[in-house]
């Protein structure tokens, strides 16, 4: 994954992510979306071959980045519980 800023400002960011489509980002803007500083995010994929996926990012406060550093970590912690009760509940069916 590759992640390259095309658009900084104040309240606003906007970036690309090389190599990843909806699975990673779908769950990113609903972290983002719960988040009360983000005031928008959303992201676009004119072509899921040939282009970039751009990310939209407006808070009402704070950095952008910060709250897709947020975001990114919500959705990490998801996924290691949900890997986790995954494990737990599949050892009880190898014994």
């Amino acid at each position: 994954m590759k992640i390259t800023i095309l658009k900084k400002e104040k309240d606003y960011l906007e970036f690309t992510v090389e190599g990843e489509n909806e699975t990673l980002l779908e769950p990113l803007k609903n972290a983002l979306l719960r988040d009360e500083a983000v005031e928008y995010a959303n992201y676009y994929i004119r072509h899921p071959k040939l282009d970039h996926p751009v990310f939209y990012v407006k808070v009402i406060e704070g950095k952008p980045q910060n709250a897709v550093k947020r975001a990114a970590r919500a959705v990490v912690n998801y996924y290691k519980e949900l890997l986790n009760d995954f494990k737990m509940k599949s050892e009880r069916y190898e014994n």
